[in-house]
């Protein structure tokens, strides 16, 4: 493919940058061969010039689709180099949190430096048994694979862990021997995980220290083999330690610090048993304060000593162990402080009694003159003599130090040592798996001996690393039959043949060391002539002749040759060592006894470092002279050997790779810097790997994914029926060149680069479909939106022009109208004017007519009306007067009301002040409002009063006008003879002024009373206004007040609801806490009862050896005893003991209902002795009384008396009882009055005549009893009167001997005379009474009998009629029988008609009850008369197939099978016998060999459970507790065993539990107790038990139950476990929506359908398979509801759970396939009318989680939605979900890293779990509610398929 077809506008590639190492930028325009610079555009939009290499022209790195970024596996990116390797774990790592990415076979760890949930046991589960392609990178998933390696392949593996000081090395390491404890079954006699961290202290303690990069670094390596036995469960370990940096106990650099336990032991100096090693501050000893830097922030050491020598002590270190560990420290650390004096220049000289070497000696128990001597002198050995010779002062210090760095090499071998030994274990080791912990490659700004060490490991792993991953590679192309050409990859053999093979470096130096002049300038300078110029690998450093550079396979490095030597010889003195051997400390001379020997298994390195081999190399044979030959080699040649023989122990493994990366050097946490990520990324060899796959074919699809994720680039006619065909002429169209794919057997092998082209093409066809989409889409919309537009025009222009014509015509109109108006206008001016002008006219000659009139009036009147003048003068005087006197009246009344208002409006002040003023103005605010409405009422009264005195006035006023007017009348008609009487005229004129001033007056006052009257009216209206606004406003304040009361109800019922839902939530949970703990408690019981019944026989198995001869054995052997029935109240602690004292001979088995039983026979006896103490103390007082009562009044003979006067009194109580009992008898059989009760052969009836009977044979004791009472009473009689015949003389002499005197002989014969007299007396009436009792009683006994004659001839007719003709005759007889009763109650009620009409309403029902009983009887009959023909049919058509096979001789020879004749059906009770000793054979055909499938098909449900019911009811019966005792216990245990051989079936275990369950339904329904004896029948309460309370069993067999639930819930997770995550997640139920994405080397399950894969049809049958069965076994529905719900559950939990932990699930097609799927299964709820079960809700977690996937995740306001949707969901769920949230296709948006902060924000209040994953494992509480039958026991038929032949009905 060519660059321009890559290389054009709008593509990606990377560039270099010195900051961030590589910036993306997008090409502005095409690239064209032959162009020097690209046009490239940065993310921040600044355009820049890309120079391309004039020599090699080589374009940028392409950048990688953004649908490929942030993939799982490194590999599976199309374009493979260092800058797209780099953004993909820095995407993982900032912007989803995830920390660990595979690399092919690598897992690359990046450190976080925070804690993490993700090392939970949930997440061991989850990836337990995973492969390690189908869940997200982990370190957990590297050891399942492991693990699993290890089990399938019979091999032992290895982890290799690798990386900087503070990646996180060890942390990795201790994670995955975490997974290995956990996963591999170790128990608590094997836990090598606890005991492994045990060691972390000590071996922190010892090998870490701070360094410039990690305060707490690891200073050596190891390599921790975990061995497993032949089940692959952890039996020990080993550790073996490398590279121990020994130079460190003598010199530290700047802010770096020496070996914690240094700093520990100065810190804890204060301590008591510390004060003998005089130890003081760090900083006062030379080896600890070089680094300046003796204190670690947030470090306490004396705290961290603490930890170290419990840690010791765990391990088995004793306490004098310990101190002589710390003196030999503290011996090192007062070494470090021996100074040495200059003598000269070769020698120098210790000053004498120098405080630190005397204090080292005393601790090292050495002499001190010697050390002092063998510390300034050698001994020098040559051919022929010895001689002793001082050392310079360097020298001195010299040898000092490496004899300190030897002592502490050597006391860390014996730690480790001893460490070894307490993880060894004594079990064969079958395999292993090791896991190597060891520096990564190195390189500082001065890098000497150590690093070159280091380096050269590296060297060696990486090569092996190569190698395994070339192989790989290998195998792979092969298994596909793919053509194999050698893949140029990087071969690091050069270098390290450069530094180990003959005349290499460490050859060079070994020689150089056994030089006499040897020096590290002599050394470099041969190493120049050797390498230089002819090795590659090797070159010289410009500026220096001092150091070389070896190009190793990650970097260069530069060495400086200063101390190579002396850190090689690592000279330690003989003598030194001899007087430390000779020391008195015992512990000492141990550290150093095994040099001459062997090689110490720790072996010096250069640096110091001790490495570790497990097996030893032999030494060569010792010669005379060469004593010490093994201890002179080389640091180098023994870092060799050791290496050779870690590679070899690796090759021997299968080896797994994690690389950890340090992201910076601050620990900051989640900082990604780009730097040192690359730096590292090259030195551990991901690039290589990188690289080696770039070089093949690293982009692998199988034919199916391929087809699913690139059918949008096929035509329909390109899909064939086969898709390995259609892939090949799709990618042969597709990709001309064929180099850059092959086809291989299963799957499509791509070259770097094409997967990402082929990405291009499909995106490119996307975009084009989008746009045409788009296209039309934007074209529809625009059509609909143009013809909105047209419509809306139209229609305004309709409105408009609509408008326009209406006021077209409101102007023609209004036109009209204007004339017309001023036509009337003018006209009405003009008639105006003529009227004004008419009126004016009139007005002026009627005013001086008028004049004249009344001029002549005046006159005629004067005189007329003097007289009335005078009268109305006098009348209004007098008026006057009234009014004067009513106005002083009324006066007066104002004042006293206006005195008595005041009171009032006083004391309603002082009222309007109080509380009680509300009160009483809410209380009277009606009736003050009635009253005000009837004040108004009042006034309108009055008002209208007024009105009409008003209106009286203005009549009389016009009567008065009239009268007036007929005077002037008749004044004018005798105006003559007015004209005459002129001075009668004036004086009537005076008068007439005199009537006007009158009547202005009376105007007025009539004026004064309107006005009064308005202004009463208005005031009276302003009253009543404000009397209404007052009566709102009390209304509204009588509303608030009632909506304020409302609402502090509703708010306080609302508390208190809520506050009661949550008691009864919080009652809720704390009791399913408890039942969950129960449970739990029951469940670990039966699992440590199942151990121990292993162990026991496995200890039988042992023990029982067979011997000669015949043992016998016990008979009586507890056959029938409890193995295993313990009660739940009996804790481990208490079984413990009874298991314990079990001697090798077998006893019996603790027998649990024998427990229980003498358990509350102790109570009882102790209650019983107690009363019998009771009633001792009332027969000692009764005794003391009597004797007190003897000693007062003279004994007579009255025992006998008293037994006789007892036994009447009993007599009658029983006769009594007796009569009472007829009397109900009698009662009963009146009352009854239902032909079923009645009728012959009714179960009442029945129990009628036995009554009867059993009362007619009591009566006859009775009678015989009173007969015999009789006569002895007569013959007492009879002794009684002759003094000489007493029956006992002896005790009347004794009498008379003691009554001396004669008088009271008499007196006491008198007495008993007249004793006599009176039992004869009552014995005569209570004989009569008894006579006339049992005549009664006979008379009724015997019309009884006559009944119960004549009913069973009736029955006896009835049963020889055919069976149609019976009902008619028990018809018939009910009818006589009812008739006779009808004819007596009439007679009876004939007084009483009420009575009488209430008995025929009750007898017309009788007989409609009776109807409808016939008419089910008829139809009952019709319907058995067809199934009768139907059965004689089938059984002809096989008599005729039977007759066609039998020959006619057999037929003549068959005798004739004879007829039934019916006979009437036995009366069962519900009870079954069998023998005693056939109670195994019962248990074993019943629960041991009984098959479930036949049972639930054939049978009724839970048939096994009632006939054991019913044998318990016999042995209740018979009142045999041993034999209840017995069964139960059998049965116990035969359920047991059965689920113990088949607890995996399903059918087994389901079956079982519904029968324990309905066998415990069945003890309760009958115990006799009233609460579970509601829904029973009479007949059923009649089964109840009588004799034994059986709670205890209840409870055991509930227990059991539990186990039996939680046994079921296991066996159905097994079951769905591995159809859940494929059929729920990975397969496609709605196709085509979800694609698929390229994957890498670690290949995930396909989500396509296989053949073998499961889906949610196969969950859904499964599903369908286990209600089924439950249903046909019989389950009570709610435990059907609780199973349902637990399975829902394990659905959910275990769906979310792999969500959560698997990336490429987290999509948006994803979550709607989820969704789907989650409707069909609440579908099948709705189906099974299960969805009141609590299963839907169980699903809530995975449906939130799928809404959470399909949901927008850009704005606040989708943060909010989400927040309130996601309710069941943890914060670290949600978050989880958002940073794994993969988009599919490029048109999806990832999740921004600022909206998933803002997600945290809002959710930071929440309190919820912190852990991650759904508890998989968690089993909901189970309850059995009570759940009675209503099957009777008396019609359970027993089929022979049982074989309970044995057992009879009862």
């Amino acid at each position: 493919m060519a660059a321009s077809e890559l290389y054009t506008k709008y593509a990606r590639v990377w560039i270099p940058d010195p900051e961030e190492v590589w910036k993306s930028a997008e090409l502005v325009k095409d690239y064209k061969p032959g162009d020097k610079v690209l046009q490239l555009r940065l993310e921040e939009g600044k355009d820049i010039e890309y120079f391309l290499d004039p020599k090699t022209e080589e374009l940028p790195p392409l950048r990688n689709p953004d649908i490929l970024v942030g993939e799982n596996d490194l590999t599976a990116l199309s374009y493979l180099h260092e800058p797209a390797v780099l953004h993909n774990l820095k995407v993982r790592f900032i912007d989803s949190k995830l920390i660990y990415t595979y690399c092919g076979i690598v897992l690359v760890a990046i450190n976080p430096y925070e804690q993490l949930p993700i090392y939970g046991e949930d997440i061991i589960n989850a990836y337990s048994g995973q492969n390690m392609g189908d869940m997200d990178p982990h370190i957990f998933a590297v050891a399942e694979e492991a693990y699993k390696q290890m089990a399938r392949d019979e091999r032992n593996q290895s982890i290799i862990v690798s990386g900087e000081s503070g990646a996180g090395k060890t942390v990795s390491a201790k994670y995955a021997m975490r997974y290995f404890a956990t996963v591999s079954g170790s128990t608590s006699e094997a836990n090598v995980e606890e005991k492994v961290l045990a060691s972390n202290p000590i071996m922190e303690s010892i090998g870490n220290a701070k360094t410039t990069r990690n305060d707490n670094s690891s200073r050596f390596g190891k390599y921790i083999e975990i061995g497993f036995d032949k089940r692959y469960r952890i039996i020990g370990a080993n550790m073996r330690t490398y590279l121990l940096e020994k130079s460190r106990v003598v010199f530290q650099a700047e802010e770096e610090r020496n070996y914690h336990i240094f700093y520990q032991l100065c810190a804890s100096a204060a301590l008591p048993e510390f004060k003998t090693l005089r130890l003081g501050n760090a900083n006062y000893f030379h080896y600890t304060k070089q680094g300046g830097s003796p204190v670690i922030d947030g470090i306490d050491d004396a705290k961290e000593m603490v930890n170290t020598r419990q840690a010791c002590t765990l391990l088995g270190i004793s306490d004098s162990y310990q101190m002589g560990i710390f003196q030999i420290l503290a011996g090192i650390l007062h070494l470090g402080n021996v100074e040495f004096a200059f003598q000269d220049s070769d020698s120098c000289i210790i000053p004498p009694k120098h405080d630190p070497l005397t204090i080292f000696c005393d601790l090292m128990g050495v002499e001190y003159g010697e050390m002092a001597h063998w510390l300034c002198h050698r001994k020098l050995v040559t051919a022929t003599e010895t001689y002793i010779k001082p050392i310079s002062k360097l020298h001195a210090i010299n040898a000092r130090d490496a004899l300190a760095k030897h002592i502490y090499a050597n006391l860390f071998n014996w730690i480790v040592d001893h460490v070894n030994k307490a993880l060894h274990s004594t079990v064969k080791q079958h395999s292993f798996i090791g896991v190597l912990d060891i520096y990564g490659f190195e390189t500082f700004e001065i890098n000497s001996f150590e690093q070159f060490c280091i380096n050269y490991a590296n060297e060696k792993l990486q090569q092996q690393f190569n190698m395994h991953v070339f192989k790989l590679e290998q195998e792979e192309y092969m298994k596909e039959q793919i053509p194999w050409t050698l893949i140029d990859f990087y071969d690091n053999q050069p270098c390290i043949n450069l530094i180990e093979a003959k005349m290499g470096i460490l050859d060079l130096l070994d020689e150089e060391c056994k030089m006499p002049k040897g020096s590290d300038d002599s050394w470099a300078q041969k190493l120049y002539n050797t390498h230089l110029n002819k090795c590659v690998l090797f070159e010289k450093p410009r500026l220096s002749n001092k150091a070389f550079i070896i190009k190793h396979f990650a970097d260069k490095v530069e060495y400086q040759c200063e101390g190579f030597l002396e850190k090689n010889k690592d000279t330690v003195f003989e003598e030194q060592i001899k007087v430390l051997k000779s020391s008195k400390f015992k512990l000492l001379p141990e550290l150093f006894q095994d040099e001459e020997k062997v090689i110490s298994p720790t072996s010096a390195t250069p640096s110091g470092r001790v490495l570790l081999s497990r097996t030893p190399i032999k030494p060569a044979k010792a010669r005379p002279g060469q004593t010490s030959k093994e201890h002179k080699k080389t640091v180098g040649h023994q870092f060799r050997n050791s290496l050779h023989l870690l590679m070899e122990t690796l090759n021997a493994t299968t080896p797994h790779y994690v690389r950890c990366i340090k992201p910076n050097d601050f620990k900051f946490p989640f900082t990604f810097d780009e730097k040192r990520a690359v730096q590292q990324l090259r030195a551990c060899g991901v690039l290589e790997t990188i690289r080696i796959s770039a070089a093949g074919f690293p982009s692998r699809w199988t034919y199916q994914e391929f087809f699913s994720r690139y059918r949008v680039l096929m035509k329909q006619k390109d899909v064939l029926s086969d898709r390995k065909q259609t892939c090949k002429n799709v990618l042969e169209k597709l990709i001309l060149d064929k180099d850059k794919y092959q086809f291989g057997k299963t799957k499509i092998f791509f070259r770097a680069g094409q997967v990402a082209y082929l990405e291009k093409i499909r995106a490119d066809k996307l975009r084009a479909a989008c746009i045409r989409i788009q296209k039309t889409i934007r074209g529809w919309l625009m059509r609909k939106k143009y013809m909105r537009m047209r419509k809306a025009a139209i229609t305004i222009q309709r409105y408009v022009r609509g408008y326009q014509a209406r006021c077209y015509a409101m102007f023609l109109r209004r036109t009209r109208a204007a004339i017309i108006i001023q036509k009337f206008q003018r006209m009405y001016v003009v008639r105006k004017r003529y009227q004004c002008m008419r009126d004016a006219t009139i007005a002026l000659q009627a005013l001086l007519r008028g004049y004249l009139v009344r001029n002549r009036y005046q006159m005629m009147l004067r005189e007329h009306k003097s007289v009335i003048i005078q009268k109305h003068v006098r009348g209004w005087l007098a008026r006057v007067q009234y009014r004067r006197t009513l106005k002083a009246i009324v006066y007066l009344q104002c004042c006293y009301r206006r005195m008595m208002a005041k009171r009032e409006l006083k004391k309603l002040k002082i009222e309007a002040r109080s509380v009680e003023r509300y009160k009483k103005l809410h209380i009277g605010l009606e009736n003050k409002i009635m009253q005000l409405q009837r004040k108004i009422d009042e006034q309108n009264k009055e008002y209208k009063s007024l009105l009409e005195k008003m209106n009286n006035l203005e009549v009389t006023y016009s009567t008065e006008k009239e009268k007036l007017r007929s005077d002037v009348e008749r004044l004018r008609m005798s105006e003559e003879e007015a004209k005459n009487a002129t001075n009668r005229v004036l004086s009537l004129q005076e008068e007439i002024a005199k009537l006007r001033k009158e009547l202005q007056q009376t105007q007025t006052e009539k004026k004064t009373i309107e006005e009064w009257a308005d202004k009463y009216k208005r005031e009276t209206e302003q009253l009543v206004s404000e009397l209404k606004e007052q009566n709102t406003l009390l209304k509204t304040e009588k509303e608030e007040l009632n909506r304020r009361i409302h609402d502090q109800a509703k708010e306080i019922t609302e508390t208190m609801e809520k506050k009661l839902v949550e008691e009864t939530k919080q009652l809720e949970l704390d009791l399913n806490d408890e039942r969950l703990r129960y449970q739990n408690l029951l469940n670990e019981f039966s699992r440590l009862e199942e151990r121990y019944d292993d162990l026991k026989d496995e200890m039988n198995l042992m023990v029982s050896i067979p011997k000669p001869g015949h043992k016998r054995t016990d008979s009586t052997h507890s056959s029938n005893e409890s193995e295993y029935t313990f009660s739940s109240e009996i804790t481990e602690a208490e079984d413990l003991p009874l298991r314990m004292e079990e001697p090798s001979e077998k006893k019996a088995p603790l027998d649990m209902s024998l427990f229980l039983k003498l358990q509350k026979r102790v109570t009882e006896l102790e209650q019983e002795k107690q009363s019998l103490q009771d009633e001792l103390d009332r027969k000692e007082e009764q005794a003391l009384r009597a004797k007190a009562k003897e000693e007062e009044r003279p004994p007579i003979r009255g025992a006998e008396l008293e037994y006789e006067s007892l036994k009447r009194q009993e007599l009658e109580s029983e006769n009594k009882k007796l009569k009472n009992e007829l009397n109900e008898l009698q009662k009963a059989l009146t009352e009854t009055q239902s032909p079923e009760v009645t009728a012959p052969g009714a179960p009442a009836y029945r129990v009628l005549l036995d009554q009867l009977t059993s009362v007619s044979e009591e009566l006859e004791v009775r009678k015989e009893e009173v007969l015999i009472l009789r006569s002895q009473l007569v013959s007492q009689k009879e002794a009684i009167q002759p003094k000489n015949t007493m029956t006992d003389s002896t005790i009347l002499l004794e009498d008379v001997q003691k009554m001396k005197d004669k008088g009271e002989i008499a007196q006491a014969y008198i007495g008993l005379k007249e004793t006599n007299r009176l039992l004869e007396s009552q014995l005569q009436s209570q004989k009569k009474s008894h006579e006339n009792e049992l005549e009664s009683l006979r008379g009724e006994i015997q019309s009884l009998k006559e009944e119960n004659n004549r009913q069973q001839q009736l029955l006896a007719q009835n049963l020889q009629l055919p069976p149609e003709a019976r009902i008619e005759a028990s018809l018939q007889h009910e009818i006589t029988r009812l008739t006779n009763e009808n004819l007596f109650y009439e007679e009876l009620y004939a007084d009483d008609p009420k009575k009488y009409q209430s008995y025929r309403i009750s007898l017309y029902k009788r007989m409609i009850d009776l109807m409808e009983q016939l008419e089910k009887q008829d139809k009952t009959v019709r319907k058995l008369k067809k199934q009768l023909k139907v059965f004689a049919k089938k059984i002809g058509e096989l008599e005729v197939g039977q007759m066609e096979n039998i020959s006619p001789g057999q037929i003549i020879d068959e005798p004739i099978r004879p007829v039934n004749i019916p006979r009437k059906e036995k009366d069962f009770q519900g009870m079954l016998e069998y023998k005693k000793e056939d109670e195994q054979k019962l248990i074993k055909n019943l629960i041991l060999e009984l098959k479930p499938r036949g049972v639930a098909v054939n049978l009724i449900p839970g048939l096994p459970a009632y006939i054991l019911f019913m044998c318990v009811r016999h042995a209740d019966y018979l009142n045999d507790d041993q034999k209840v005792r017995s069964l139960l216990t059998s049965t116990i245990n035969g359920i047991k065993k059965v689920l113990k051989k088949r607890g995996d079936d399903f059918e087994t275990v389901s079956f079982w539990l519904s029968n324990t369950c309905r066998f415990l339904h069945c003890l309760k329904q009958y115990s006799g107790e009233e609460g579970f004896m509601k829904h029973n029948t009479p007949r059923q309460n009649e089964h109840c038990l009588t004799n034994f309370d059986l709670a205890e069993y209840r409870q055991v067999l509930s227990d059991l139950a539990i186990q039996i639930y939680q046994q079921l819930v296991r066996v159905l997770e097994n079951i769905l476990q591995p159809m859940i995550v494929s059929g729920m997640l990975e397969h496609e139920t709605i196709q085509g929506v979800s694609g698929v994405k390229p994957t890498g080397l670690r290949k995930r399950t396909s989500s396509i359908a296989d053949e073998g894969t499961y889906t949610l049809d196969s969950i859904i049958r499964q599903l369908n398979s286990f209600h089924s069965v439950m249903c046909q076994h019989g389950m009570d529905p709610e435990l059907i509801k609780q199973v349902v719900k637990q399975m829902f559950y394990i659905v959910g939990a275990v769906t979310l759970n792999n969500l959560l932990l698997r990336k490429d699930m987290c999509s948006w097609s994803k979550g709607m396939q989820i969704r789907y799927n989650v409707s069909q299964l609440e579908e099948w709820l709705r189906d099974k009318n299960l969805m009141n079960s609590g299963a839907k809700e169980t699903l809530e977690p995975l449906i939130q989680a799928a809404q959470l996937l399909q949901v927008k995740k850009k704005t606040d306001e989708d943060a909010e939605a989400i927040c309130s949707m996601c309710s069941a969901l943890t914060t670290a769920q949600i978050v989880k979900v958002l940073n794994l949230y993969t988009p599919v296709n490029e048109f999806e948006e990832r999740v921004l890293v600022s909206f998933i902060r803002t997600i945290q924000l809002r959710l930071r209040d929440r309190k919820d779990s912190p852990q991650l994953l759904m508890d998989a494992k968690h089993i909901f509480p189970v309850t059995f509610p009570f759940n009675p039958s209503s099957l009777a026991l008396e019609t359970i038929q027993i089929p022979a398929s049982l074989g309970l032949g044995f057992i009879s009905r009862v």
